[in-house]
C-alpha cells in the first residue's frame, strides 16, 4: 500500500546536516516546552484554563489510556472537536503515543467522516458531546458503526460511549510510552479536495516541527506571546502556523474561541492579551465593520492573513480600522508558506504574499506544459522543499497527477514573482470553492445534485462575496422545464440530509435551460464563472455550431 511517500535519503540528510530537521517526535519537542515551563498557562477555553505541566500530565494519561484500549503507535485515529483545550490534550496525547491524528473539522458531518474513517483506515474516532447546539454524539455512534474501528470516545458528556474522562483515568499512574521514529508520519491532515473528496496529508514530525518553529521565528513568537485561534484549529494554519501547537512549543498561551464573531473573539483578545492570530480575509472585514461600532484595542496585534487573495484596499482599511501589524500569507496544508515580512513595506504587505518561509525551499511557475514560464509572467505554482509533502496518503491515482515527474507538487494557483522576489497569487487552475477560509470542492456538490430528481444538469462556481469572499453557486438545469428547479432551501435541505457540512451547501441556486459547453462539449466553466460575477447569461458553444447565448433564466 503506498501509503507514505518520505524524503529521498539525500534530500533527508540534506536538510538534517543544516539543522532545518531536528530528529525529534513533535510529543518530545512539546514535553521539553512542558516542562520548562510547568506553571504558564498553556491554554484557555470558555471552562477551562491549564498550564503547560497540566496540559503535558493529561496527554500522557490520554496516551497511556489508549494504549490500555489496544491503539497504538501507526494506528490512525479521527479526531473530531471543536477549539476546546481537550482538542490539545488529545492531540498532544496522540503524539505521545505514537498514535496519528486524522483532523476532521467540526462542521463535518456523517458523509466526510465516513470517507475520512474509510480512506484513512481510522482504528478510532474521538469527538465532543454537544458544542454550539449540535449533539457529535450522533457522528460517534456513526463512526463505531464503520468497519475497522475498534474504539469511539467522547470528550464531555458521553452518553452510552466511552468518555475521555475513563480513558485518562485509565492512564493515569505513570509508565513507559513508545519511542517515536521522527521521520515518521505525525498527523494527516485534509486535502482543499479539488477532486471530489478531500484528500489525506501526511506531515511528518520532522517536516512539522520546522514548519511550527519556523513560523515563530518569523513572527517573533516567543513565551510572553499569546495566539488566538480564530479559525477551528484542526485548519493548519490555526494548528501549526504557528498556530496552537506553536503556543505550545515555545512555552506561549493559547486561546480557543468558541467561534470567530467579534462577539467572541473582541472580548478575548482584551481579556487575554492577544498579540497573534490567523484570519481570513472575509473575517478581517468582518473585524474591521464592528470594530467601527465596538472598539477593540489590537495595536501591536500581529494579524496573519491568508487562505485566500487579500484585496489591497481591503487591507489598507483593516490595517488602519483595527491599528494592528499585518503580514499576508500564502499556504497549503501540504507544506508551502510564503509571508511578507514584519519590516516589509506596506506596498508588499497590502500587494503581495511574499517570499517563502525556507531557505531550501524551491518555487517554480509552469504553463500547461510543465515549461517555466518567462520571467514575470503567470504560470502555475509548483514547489518542493523540506516539510512540503511527496505524496498523498495512500493516492496513488492523485500522487501522479498532483506532482511533476521531478517531485515538485503542483499547487494549481496561478501566480507571478515581482523582480524582488515576492509572490503575487493571481488565481486559480483548480475547481475549489474558498469559502470564508474553508474550501468547497464543486465536482462533490454537484456529485451530490446530480441524484436530485428535479435537477437534469449542474455546475457549481464560485461566486464573488463581499462578506464570504466567495459564495457557492449552483447553476441548475431542471428537469421538469423552465421555472421548475428546486428552491435554494430544497437544495439545502436535500444535500443535508446526504451529510454535507452546512459550508458546503450553495449560497445561491440559478435556473439555466441548459449549461454552456466549450467546442469539445464540456462544461465552460469559465463562462459560468463570468455569469456568477456579471450576472450576464453565459455563452454557451455547441461542437456542432457557432456560439450562441441562451435565455436568460
Amino acid at each position: 500500500m503506498d501509503e507514505f511517500t518520505p524524503w529521498s535519503d539525500e534530500d533527508a540528510a540534506r536538510y538534517r546536516a543544516a539543522g532545518i530537521w531536528r530528529g525529534v517526535p513533535l510529543g518530545d519537542a512539546l514535553t521539553e516546552t512542558a516542562l520548562a515551563f510547568p506553571d504558564r498557562v498553556a491554554a484557555v477555553d470558555r471552562e477551562r484554563r491549564v498550564t503547560h505541566g497540566e496540559l503535558l500530565a493529561e496527554a500522557d494519561d490520554i496516551a497511556r489510556g489508549l494504549s490500555a484500549l489496544g491503539v497504538g503507535p501507526g494506528d490512525r485515529v479521527m479526531v473530531q472537536l471543536p477549539n476546546v483545550v481537550e482538542f490539545l490534550t488529545v492531540t498532544v496525547g496522540l503524539f505521545r503515543a505514537g498514535v496519528i491524528p486524522v483532523f476532521a473539522l467540526p462542521g463535518h458531518r456523517e458523509s466526510e467522516v465516513r470517507h475520512l474513517i474509510e480512506a484513512s483506515g481510522a482504528a478510532g474516532y474521538i469527538t465532543a458531546g454537544r458544542f454550539q447546539g449540535f449533539d457529535y454524539r450522533t457522528l460517534a455512534r456513526h463512526a463505531a458503526s464503520l468497519p475497522g474501528v475498534r474504539t469511539v470516545i467522547v470528550a464531555g458528556d458521553s452518553e452510552d460511549l466511552t468518555p475521555l474522562s475513563r480513558v485518562r483515568a485509565e492512564g493515569a499512574g505513570g509508565g513507559p510510552l513508545p519511542e517515536v521514529d521522527p521521520s515518521g508520519v505525525a498527523f494527516l491532515l485534509l486535502s482543499g479536495g479539488s477532486t471530489g473528496k478531500p484528500k489525506l496529508i501526511p506531515r511528518t514530525h520532522d517536516d512539522y516541527l520546522y514548519n511550527i518553529a519556523g513560523c515563530a521565528r518569523a513572527l517573533e513568537f516567543g513565551e510572553d506571546s499569546v495566539y488566538l485561534a480564530a479559525n477551528p484549529a484542526a485548519h493548519n494554519a490555526a494548528l501549526g502556523c504557528p498556530g496552537v501547537l506553536g503556543a505550545l512549543l515555545v512555552g506561549g498561551k493559547a486561546v480557543l474561541a468558541a467561534s470567530p464573531s467579534p462577539d467572541e473573539v473582541f472580548p478575548l483578545i482584551e481579556r487575554e492579551g492577544v498579540t497573534h492570530t490567523t484570519v481570513v480575509p472575509a473575517l478581517a472585514a468582518l473585524w474591521t465593520k464592528v470594530a467601527a461600532q465596538r472598539p477593540v484595542d489590537m495595536k501591536g496585534i500581529v494579524l496573519q492573513v491568508g487562505s485566500s487573495k487579500f484585496d489591497e484596499q481591503a487591507a489598507g482599511r483593516t490595517q488602519s480600522a483595527l491599528g494592528c501589524r499585518i503580514t499576508n500569507w500564502f499556504g497549503i496544508g501540504e507544506g508551502l508558506l510564503t509571508y511578507t515580512r514584519l519590516d516589509d513595506p506596506e506596498d508588499v504587505v497590502h500587494g503581495t504574499e511574499g517570499r517563502p518561509l525556507s531557505e531550501f525551499d524551491e518555487l517554480r511557475l509552469v504553463d500547461d506544459e510543465l515549461r517555466e514560464v518567462p520571467a514575470g509572467a503567470v504560470g502555475e505554482l509548483v514547489t518542493r522543499g523540506p516539510y512540503t509533502i511527496n505524496g498523498y496518503w495512500n493516492a496513488p491515482e492523485a500522487n501522479r497527477t498532483s506532482f511533476t515527474p521531478d517531485g515538485f507538487f503542483r499547487t494549481g494557483d496561478l501566480a507571478r514573482l515581482t523582480p524582488e522576489g515576492n509572490l503575487v497569487i493571481v488565481g486559480r487552475a483548480k475547481d475549489v470553492i474558498n469559502r470564508a477560509g474553508e474550501k468547497v470542492s464543486a465536482d462533490e456538490v454537484e456529485g451530490q445534485l446530480r441524484g436530485h430528481e428535479a435537477i437534469d444538469d449542474v455546475a457549481v462556481v464560485a461566486r464573488p462575496d463581499a462578506g464570504l469572499g466567495e459564495a457557492v453557486l449552483a447553476f441548475v438545469v431542471p428537469s421538469g422545464g423552465p421555472g421548475q428547479a428546486p428552491s435554494l432551501q430544497e437544495v439545502k435541505r436535500y444535500l443535508a440530509g446526504k451529510g454535507l457540512a452546512a459550508f458546503k451547501l450553495p449560497d445561491e441556486v440559478r435556473e439555466l435551460p441548459a449549461l454552456p459547453r466549450t467546442p469539445v462539449g464540456k462544461i465552460d466553466k469559465v463562462a459560468l464563472r463570468a455569469t456568477a460575477a456579471s450576472g450576464r447569461p453565459p455563452e454557451r458553444h455547441t461542437p456542432d455550431g457557432p456560439a450562441r447565448r441562451p435565455s436568460p433564466a
